[in-house]
C-alpha cells in the first residue's frame, strides 16, 4: 500500500485500487490531486502484475469537485487583473497540465474502473468519464457543475461525456449544471449498473476486475488500445488499425494457451506474453 497526499494506492494483484484519500474535505482535489495521478498511472502502467485498475472514493462520497480555494492559489493567473498575454500562455500551460491529469487515466494501458459511491461532481466526473466502466451505488450523484460556478469544462469532461451518453444530455448536463440521481445515470448510459450500498459497489467492481484479469492481457490492452483508436475516427481507418494491432500480437503464448486449455477442458491461465 502506498500512500501520498491525497490518493492511496493498494495493489492486490491483478487488481490495483486508487483511492481518493481525503475523505474530511469530501475528496475535493486540491493540488496534490493533480500532481499525484499521473506517477501512480505510469507506475500502474508499467506494473507486469496489475491487469485492472479501480478508482474509488474513501469516506462519504467519490469526490465532491475541485477545491477552489486551495487552486486559486495555485494559478494565480485566475485573478490578475491585467489579464496580457503572458498572462495567458501561463495560464494556457497550467490547464493542459491539469488535463494530464485526468488523461493519464486513459492513457493507461490497463482497464480502469469507477466505482463511485455519493458525489461525483465537477472534476470527480472529469475522472470518472476518463475510465473505461463506471459503476455505482444507489445513493451517487452526479453533476457537470461548472456553468453554476462561471468557467467551462476545461479537462476533459465535455470532450468525454458525448461519447457516454450522446450530444444531447451532454449538453443538457453542461448547461444546466444539474445534479442527477444514480438511476438517471444509468438511463442515460453514464454508469452501466447501480448497487444498493457502497459495500456491494466496492464487491461488485471487484468482481468485474477480476471477469477482465481473467482474459489475455494482451487482448484486453490491445482492445483498449483499439477502442481509443477508433473515437473521432471513420469506421475503415479504425479496421486498418485494428488489422495491424492483431497482426503484431499474433500469434502469442496467450492464444497458444487458449487453445490448449479447450483441447484439455480447463480454463486457461494467461500470462500475457
Amino acid at each position: 500500500m502506498s500512500e501520498y497526499q491525497f490518493y492511496l494506492v493498494e495493489k492486490k494483484s491483478p487488481v490495483a485500487w486508487v483511492y481518493l484519500n481525503r475523505p474530511d474535505k469530501k475528496n475535493a482535489m486540491n493540488p496534490p490531486a493533480w500532481k499525484e495521478l499521473i506517477p501512480i498511472f505510469e507506475d500502474l502502467d508499467r506494473d507486469p502484475e496489475i491487469r485492472v485498475v479501480i478508482v474509488a472514493g474513501r469516506g462519504s462520497c467519490f469526490c465532491a469537485g475541485i477545491d477552489l480555494m486551495e487552486m486559486v492559489s495555485e494559478m494565480p493567473e485566475l485573478m490578475e487583473k491585467s489579464q496580457k498575454g503572458g498572462v495567458k500562455w501561463k495560464l494556457l500551460s497550467k490547464i493542459s497540465s491539469l488535463q494530464d491529469t485526468i488523461s493519464c487515466i486513459e492513457w493507461c494501458s490497463k482497464p480502469v474502473i469507477a466505482a463511485i459511491h455519493g458525489y461525483c461532481i465537477g472534476g470527480g466526473l472529469d475522472m470518472a468519464t476518463a475510465c473505461d466502466i463506471r459503476i455505482c451505488s444507489k445513493d451517487a450523484v452526479f453533476s457537470l457543475k461548472e456553468a453554476a460556478l462561471g468557467f467551462v469544462a476545461d479537462v476533459g469532461v465535455l470532450q468525454r461525456i458525448p461519447l457516454i451518453v450522446g450530444q444531447g444530455h451532454a449538453r443538457e448536463l453542461a448547461y444546466t449544471a444539474k445534479r442527477i440521481s444514480a438511476e438517471r445515470a444509468k438511463e442515460i448510459l453514464l454508469v452501466n449498473d447501480v448497487y444498493d450500498t457502497r459495500d456491494i459497489l466496492m464487491e461488485r467492481a471487484e468482481e468485474l476486475a477480476m471477469e477482465i484479469a481473467d482474459n489475455s492481457p494482451l487482448a484486453v490492452q490491445a482492445s483498449k488500445d483499439v477502442l481509443n483508436y477508433g473515437v473521432g475516427k471513420s469506421i475503415d481507418d479504425g479496421l486498418k488499425y485494428v488489422a495491424s494491432i492483431s497482426s503484431n500480437i499474433i500469434p502469442s503464448n496467450d492464444l497458444m494457451e487458449a487453445v490448449t486449455a479447450f483441447v484439455e477442458k480447463r480454463k486457461p491461465v494467461f500470462s500475457g506474453k
